[in-house]
């Protein structure tokens, strides 16, 4: 009880070392989600409506890159961005963006994928109606991602979810250096080796109470999508 006391009162009074964690965590994951969300809308949107040879080898590969391994996912990022890779020459390595981009990896599947089964439905569901009207291009794209915006908020907060709860990818790339890449995740799985259970618990509540606001966040939105259908 004296643990959970402590770690209650760092939050409270709003410890330095926690929120500087908790601010690089939330940094990092908004960051990757807003790349993420710009390269997995028109990607998925373009999935969905176009036909071309190779589209559903495609889908089916954005399928299994959702259930892709974090730690795999580090371990690409890693080679890509060390001395030895084709990109070490920037020095991202152990570094912030080089958790970015973990996370942008990682998340840009699942967006994608979600987003092309959201636009598929309408595209099927309006094609005939946009053709006889001579709907198409960028207009027929742009009246799917306004008619679908509460669905693909959905999948974006889903993304953001997954991205901040990440600790494979990000602890390979970032190394979880204190003061520069310590994210909640690394720091909870490091306090823990190290016993300070304070420091871990009152990570972990606040990770998982942006778990619950995220969920409480997508049951709302969909909630409110409803209404707005049948009002």
């Amino acid at each position: 009880m004296d643990v959970l006391a402590e770690a209650f009162r760092l939050i409270i009074t709003l410890d330095e070392d926690l929120f500087e964690i908790l601010w690089l965590s939330i940094r990092v994951s908004l960051i990757a989600l807003v790349i993420s969300v710009t390269l997995s809308l028109p990607l998925g949107t373009y999935l969905a409506i176009t036909q071309f040879p190779g589209r559903k080898f495609c889908i089916l590969l954005l399928n299994a890159l959702m259930g892709m391994p974090p730690v795999v996912v580090g371990l690409m990022v890693y080679m890509l961005l060390s001395r030895s890779g084709p990109l070490g020459f920037l020095g991202l390595l152990y570094t912030p963006s080089a958790m970015i981009i973990a996370q942008v990896v990682l998340i840009t599947p699942i967006i994608t994928a979600l987003a092309i089964q959201v636009i598929e439905n309408l595209h099927q569901e309006y094609r005939d109606t946009f053709c006889s009207m001579g709907v198409t291009g960028r207009r027929a794209v742009a009246a799917y991602l306004v008619d679908a915006r509460y669905a693909l908020t959905t999948c974006i907060l889903a993304g953001f979810g997954r991205a901040i709860a990440e600790v494979g990818a990000v602890i390979i790339v970032g190394g979880n250096i204190d003061h520069l890449t310590r994210v909640m995740t690394t720091a909870i799985a490091l306090e823990t080796s190290k016993g300070n259970l304070t420091l871990a618990l009152s990570l972990g509540t606040v990770l998982l109470a942006l778990s619950l606001l995220v969920n409480a966040l997508v049951i709302g939105v969909r909630e409110y999508a409803g209404k707005r259908q049948y009002a």
